[in-house]
């Protein structure tokens, strides 16, 4: 079969261009899933060591790590100053409930939400917890004597989670934990400043350093979507509000595709080229991958193996410049059939009408026009 493929290639002129052309760049090596892997169980290590020492604490219950983005998609273009983002997806501790206050009911998706807690009786199950006191049936008295206070005295404003003492908390967990770590020996680690993920600069023996970003989540039903800690553009974002992301399901997805693809397929090689070039254009990766994820499940998967390379570069650029031309780019989840069944989306979002990313080039014609320039030059 390999043999066979060599044969292709030679036979074929634009094919073996874009093999020159695939080897002569520069890709991240394959120790960088091995650093992937390194930190992921670093900081899968840190929420052992969380869920031993909170077990009789009422703060949110921390679930194991969730690698994401491009790094843990596999498309990564650096190496050496890699980010390595993991969600953490959070539970109500007992005696409490989360409730997602979504947007409003039209707005799909629901750019932001925000978490409410609710206190709920625990009489019927006070052994089944270790003798916990009920929040909504013992005095205050007896409760501040014999326990300590609820999520809603801790982490919230009001009734709501709030992202910046969520965070403040889990930094001070963090520097705390680490010295328990039998790995902190190897490794200097630094809490960066940072308004909604928790930032980590580790640095080991070998002066190899690793930035690490966590955010927190809140899960959608039994979806793969979260409710997150994540920034986003815009600056005022309130402390209650959580954006929605798609990040896990997206990982997802470029493992289904990994196990669908030809072995020499380089679609994810694509993203990387697009990840180097489109710094200075006005047009953010997110659009790139956006179109490869739609390529990606309407066009053949053979047609994404190594001697296709230009090919694939070209056939992304072409569907991005209609995209413009037309002003239309579909988010890839929203109202979208070919979005593979084992990605579990909230029936709303299934049932949803497709949702335009490029919906501000509709309203401004003159944003719209340098965007065909901006791309011209790209």
């Amino acid at each position: 079969e390999e043999e066979e493929e060599e044969s292709d290639d030679s036979d074929d002129g634009e094919g073996n261009l874009g093999r020159i052309f695939a080897e002569h760049i520069q890709w991240p090596k394959q120790n960088l899933i091995y650093r992937s892997q390194v930190v992921e169980e670093l900081v899968g290590d840190v929420i052992r060591i969380f869920q031993g020492l909170f077990t009789k604490k009422f703060f949110p219950v921390l679930q194991p790590p969730i690698g994401v983005g491009s790094t843990f998609e596999g498309w990564s273009p650096q190496e050496d100053d890699a980010v390595y983002s993991l969600l953490i997806p959070m539970n109500a501790p007992s005696g409490h409930v989360f409730h997602l206050e979504l947007g409003t009911p039209r707005e799909i998706p629901a750019k932001h939400a925000r978490i409410r807690v609710e206190l709920e009786c625990t009489c019927t199950n006070e052994q089944l917890v270790g003798k916990m006191l009920c929040f909504l049936h013992h005095s205050e008295e007896e409760l501040k004597r014999n326990q300590g206070p609820s999520l809603l005295h801790t982490l919230c404003t009001g009734s709501y989670l709030d992202v910046q003492k969520t965070l403040c908390w889990f930094q001070k967990f963090v520097r705390s934990a680490w010295m328990l770590l039998p790995q902190s020996c190897n490794y200097c680690m630094k809490v960066l400043l940072s308004s909604r993920s928790c930032k980590l600069q580790m640095t080991n023996t070998f002066k190899r350093t690793y930035f690490v970003e966590i955010m927190f989540g809140v899960q959608q039903g039994d979806s793969d979507i979260f409710m997150s800690s994540q920034s986003t553009e815009a600056s005022s974002t309130s402390n209650t509000m959580w954006p929605e992301t798609y990040a896990v399901a997206e990982v997802k997805f470029f493992r289904c595709m990994a196990r669908q693809t030809p072995h020499d397929s380089f679609h994810l090689k694509c993203l990387q080229v697009f990840a180097y070039i489109h710094v200075g254009y006005g047009f953010p990766i997110y659009v790139f991958k956006t179109a490869v994820m739609h390529l990606l499940t309407t066009i053949p998967l053979s047609g994404w193996r190594r001697k296709h390379f230009l090919l694939q570069l070209w056939d992304i650029m072409s569907y991005l410049r209609c995209c413009l031309e037309e002003r239309c780019l579909n988010h890839f989840f929203i109202g979208n059939e070919n979005v593979p069944g084992e990605i579990h989306l909230p029936l709303a979002c299934q049932r949803a009408e497709p949702f335009n990313l490029f919906w501000y080039l509709v309203q401004d014609p003159a944003a719209h026009a340098k965007a065909l320039h901006d791309f011209s030059e790209l």
